[in-house]
């Protein structure tokens, strides 16, 4: 292309799930939640006075950054609000990280900040997981660079507890952890808000696209020092102030305020997710533990490319990743009791 950058020419974008238009599926491939978001979201967007929107936002979402405070117990100056935590993610990496940095990160993760590396200019160091895909924190810790970490990680679900997290914190203060949490509501093992306030060099991101239910509001949080607060405001509000709308800010109060109602949706999948493991165990099927709202598992023989494709085939999409180590694994979403007992039909029909 004629007016390409060559950072723009050199980089190889993340690749999200599936969005198929072409029929109708079953949809277990992108780790929405199969259960509306709270009815108190509802009641807002039902009476939402759509001709607010002729007015800007306020631009630092500061109503929806003080719901997250109180619900949380933390300082206001400690959240920052962002629309989706991939644009979290972006801001940190811009707000942070000086081209030629070292950001470490496991070497089976979330794609995108090998995406957001290359984008900025730093130099990505991988770490191999373990023989059991669990994340090696001595190997991250001795790379000597900044480190980003999903907890639960993606795609294995295999979530490193508290106690490892502070470890890697304490091990130099210097330097900056970034915690992304997308999954953390499905488990409490690896919650990283108790270290807030000892830990200045810890900033823990979250969506509400996967336990809230609000993947279609892109909505997300950011929780850290006020310095580090601070610096990710000066970011957006030089690149995308008004990263929210109107009605995004109010459905966001309302979800997270609604923790009954998050709490409730949170149990049911998690209790599908272990019915669905005994299904898959009963099936000859290895499941790596899961602490996130999807399994990562395959079958001894079983080529992993070929059964997502016979699923997609009969009406089921699930998730496959042509990379070393994993691809005869497929990371399947929990949707429904219903959907799973579909699913588990469908897999003894192929086997």
């Amino acid at each position: 292309m004629r007016f390409l950058s060559k950072t723009a020419q050199s980089i190889e974008p993340y690749v999200p799930g599936e969005q198929p238009k072409d029929k109708s599926y079953i949809k277990l491939n992108t780790n929405e939640s199969p259960y509306p978001p709270c009815p108190l979201a509802g009641e807002v967007i039902e009476t939402f006075n759509y001709e607010d929107l002729r007015l800007y936002p306020d631009f630092k979402a500061s109503a929806f950054r003080a719901a997250i405070a109180k619900t949380l117990g933390v300082n206001v100056n400690s959240v920052f609000a962002g629309a989706g935590s991939d644009a979290v993610l972006g801001y940190a990496f811009q707000a942070f990280f000086d081209r030629g940095d070292t950001v470490v990160y496991p070497d089976i993760t979330y794609g995108f900040y090998s995406v957001l590396a290359k984008l900025y200019g730093l130099n990505p160091v991988e770490i191999p997981l373990d023989a059991n895909f669990r994340v090696n924190t001595d190997g991250l810790i001795n790379a000597k660079g900044h480190i980003v970490i999903a907890n639960p990680n993606a795609p294995t679900g295999i979530a490193l507890t508290t106690a490892e997290i502070e470890h890697i914190l304490s091990s130099d203060r210097d330097r900056l952890v970034i915690i992304d949490e997308a999954y953390t509501g499905f488990s409490d093992k690896g919650n990283s808000e108790p270290l807030l306030s000892r830990y200045d060099n810890l900033l823990i991101i979250r969506t509400m696209s996967k336990s809230y239910a609000a993947a279609g509001m892109r909505l997300a949080y950011a929780l850290g020092s006020p310095e580090l607060i601070d610096a990710l405001d000066r970011i957006k509000d030089s690149f995308d102030p008004y990263n929210f709308d109107r009605l995004s800010i109010d459905v966001g109060i309302a979800a997270i305020t609604d923790t009954k109602y998050l709490r409730n949706t949170i149990d049911r999948i998690v209790k599908t997710r272990e019915e669905f493991r005994i299904s898959l165990d009963r099936l000859g099927f290895e499941t790596l533990p899961s602490d996130a709202n999807f399994l990562f598992t395959r079958k001894q023989g079983v080529d992993g490319k070929g059964l997502y494709l016979a699923l997609k085939d009969a009406g089921i999409l699930v998730r496959w990743f042509n990379k070393p180590r994993i691809r005869d694994f497929i990371r399947i979403s929990i949707g429904t009791s219903r959907d799973m007992k579909r699913l588990v039909k469908t897999l003894e029909e192929i086997l």
